[in-house]
């Protein structure tokens, strides 16, 4: 599977798990830790939360999932806002490591930029790092004029990601944020990669395409072309939600697709890059 490599030499698979909305239902809670049992197996490490997501649910989930499996996982969470002072980071950090039922996690994400200096922010992330209870840190929903802020201020440890709405139809990142991060060697992580509400899935290049590829499942979704098209970029981590083993098995099959020249050309066709900067989407 194809790889991320992130400033402090950690290594992970590109296609991680995402967990927005997961927690939420108690009748699809058994399937949902299934998915992520069924990921882990399958060789996806990276398991993506945030003390948001459900007001902390999804992390009890995330943390009963990975129970007995730590080893396993590439943990990430996320601190919000309203919580970035530097002594606020501190204590959403220790109350996400309870919910979650482990002693640190391997990226720590600052959500969106809030009210917080940032540089109070990231000071605080860098306790958490001398403290052993996070292993890296970075961004989320941040453009490029954000994260040359992030590169201003001193930091003991480097911004290791910058987690952003990336997908086919939210195309913005690709003017010049994926450039600029990867060149910093920061990670993008994408979420949402599939899009939101089901209509870029409809989209009928997908479906054409789609027709062209196999995966060891059978013949080629539309959402597995649309994951696959985000996968080919270098440097970048997809985090698309699975609430069941199948959906789970499904995205990983998208990794076993390498898209063509003529594909990314018909795609670029129907569903056109960024052709001057515009403002990053998030959701």
């Amino acid at each position: 599977m194809k790889t991320v490599t992130f400033p402090n030499g950690t290594i992970v698979p590109a296609l991680g798990m995402g967990t927005w909305n997961m927690g939420d239902s108690d009748s699809r809670r058994a399937d949902e830790i299934k998915s992520i049992h069924a990921g882990l197996e399958a060789g996806i490490r990276v398991v993506d939360t945030a003390e948001m997501y459900g007001s902390g649910r999804s992390e009890k989930l995330v943390g009963e999932a990975i129970r007995g499996r730590r080893d396993d996982v590439f943990l990430v969470s996320k601190v919000l806002p309203s919580n970035a002072s530097r002594k606020g980071v501190r204590r959403a950090c220790e109350a996400s490591l309870k919910r979650l039922g482990t002693e640190y996690l391997d990226l720590y994400l600052l959500h969106w930029e809030g009210s917080e200096p940032l540089e109070e922010t990231i000071a605080g992330f860098d306790d958490l790092v001398e403290a052993d209870l996070i292993r890296s840190w970075g961004v989320s929903n941040f453009d490029t004029d954000g994260m040359r802020e992030v590169e201003r201020i001193t930091a003991t440890t480097p911004c290791a990601a910058n987690q952003v709405l990336y997908s086919l139809d939210y195309r913005g990142a690709e003017f010049d944020l994926l450039a600029r991060d990867h060149e910093a060697g920061i990670v993008t992580m994408a979420y949402s990669p599939l899009g939101q509400g089901g209509d870029l899935l409809r989209a009928p290049v997908l479906a054409r395409v789609a027709a062209r590829h196999k995966t060891t499942l059978g013949p080629a979704s539309p959402a597995q072309i649309a994951l696959a098209w985000v996968l080919r970029q270098e440097n970048v981590l997809a985090i698309p939600k699975a609430g069941s083993p199948k959906h789970q098995h499904e995205n990983f099959a998208a990794t076993e697709i390498t898209l063509t020249r003529d594909d990314l050309a018909e795609i670029d066709a129907a569903i056109a890059p960024p052709r001057r900067k515009e403002p990053l989407a998030m959701i």
